[in-house]
């Protein structure tokens, strides 16, 4: 379905054909014809690109705001990726539409976020998603399901019942030959009781490994473990997120990304397998120091059509910033990529608010580490 979304989007792109009259003319000789492809092309390897967004949130000042405008700045790169996964961090509890601190989100946002910006998965394991209870989730997934079944988006992270859970938990993903197994799951939840279903992935060791075992039986050529994690607001990780992922190495994932603290946090490599501590947000209200700032991480799988070695490569990172209402556009956010508007001081409505960008790119950098 993403696929069939991009090529109309680059057909409206595509400028009409000239008519034969005014096409030029050209002379070709019969040699011309008999140059053949470079090798390099037609051994060149199978490229899956896999885009991860952090939290995606709804506070209850986005409620009025037209939403269509949150993502649509960074909605390109998400349609042109082959995945595209976001964490959804609220639930479809239904009215009254509420914001922090007990999310229920409006249908539409999913929606959008699927539809229009290019989403393929949801993950569903966060603090926030039982905010409405059980009641609240099993209406959040059924939501889902109407959107897999119209638009192909999955969830994972989150069950209705036994077999549900895990039937998703791995999510096994299949692009060009190369097949992607993710593993979502979460530190706890804000509300709800885990006594009944549906339940949520929680960040228990037997579980964990389990579902990274079962990805690697059904098949798996990559393994990426979604954690929801680690202490809020701080720019480097903690104890636990390094414990964890020095646990998640040795169990055989091949990269670690994580969420929850909604800001930057610092990136590493345990035994070659990079880990991603924190993505920060990707849309929200938040106004905290380091919160307006966030990565969207970009996984490259390659496979190489001769040998079938496969492999992935060293992960893309590109910062974002959201921008809240009367700072660039005067009455919604948006989300911008940071290097495409670094020299673009004049096109916001509040100046101080580019300066506020620039100054807190800036400070993450210093203080997570990142090479950008």
């Amino acid at each position: 379905m993403k696929a069939n979304r991009l090529i109309l989007l680059l057909l409206l792109l595509v400028p009409a054909g000239k008519s034969a009259a005014q096409r030029p003319r050209y002379a070709f000789t019969p040699e011309q014809y008999q140059i053949p492809f470079p090798k390099a092309f037609l051994n060149a390897p199978d490229t899956v690109d896999m885009v991860i967004l952090g939290d995606v949130m709804m506070h209850a000042k986005q409620l009025v705001r037209n939403h269509r405008t949150f993502l649509e700045r960074v909605a390109p790169a998400i349609l042109e990726a082959d995945i595209a996964v976001a964490n959804m961090e609220f639930p479809l509890g239904g009215e009254p539409y509420t914001g922090y601190p007990a999310f229920s989100t409006p249908d539409y946002y999913p929606w959008y976020v699927g539809g229009e910006c290019g989403v393929d998965v949801f993950l569903t394991a966060n603090n926030h998603v039982l905010d409405r209870g059980s009641a609240g989730l099993r209406r959040t997934l059924e939501v889902y399901e109407k959107i897999r079944d119209s638009l192909g988006v999955r969830q994972t992270g989150a069950g209705r019942n036994p077999a549900e859970l895990e039937r998703d938990n791995p999510l096994l993903l299949s692009r060009k030959g190369i097949r992607i197994a993710l593993v979502n799951f979460t530190y706890g939840t804000n509300t709800g009781s885990d006594q009944e279903w549906p339940k949520v992935n929680y960040m228990r060791k037997d579980e964990v490994a389990k579902a990274i075992r079962n990805a690697r039986e059904q098949g798996a050529d990559f393994v990426i473990a979604l954690p929801h994690w680690g202490t809020e607001y701080q720019l480097r990780h903690d104890a636990s997120q390094r414990q964890w992922a020095e646990w998640l190495v040795s169990e055989g994932v091949d990269a670690v990304v994580g969420s929850h603290p909604h800001v930057v946090q610092d990136t590493t490599h345990i035994h070659g397998v990079p880990v991603l501590y924190s993505l920060g947000n990707a849309i929200s209200n938040m106004s905290a120091p380091n919160t307006r700032i966030g990565l969207m991480a970009t996984l490259r799988f390659v496979r190489d059509p001769l040998t079938g070695e496969k492999r992935i490569l060293e992960p893309e990172l590109t910062f974002l910033w959201c921008t809240l209402p009367e700072r660039l556009l005067p009455d919604s956010y948006a989300s911008l990529f940071v290097k495409e508007w670094a020299n673009r001081r004049d096109d916001w409505l509040t100046p101080s608010d580019f300066d506020n960008m620039i100054s807190t790119y800036r400070r993450v950098l210093d203080v997570t580490g990142i090479e950008d």
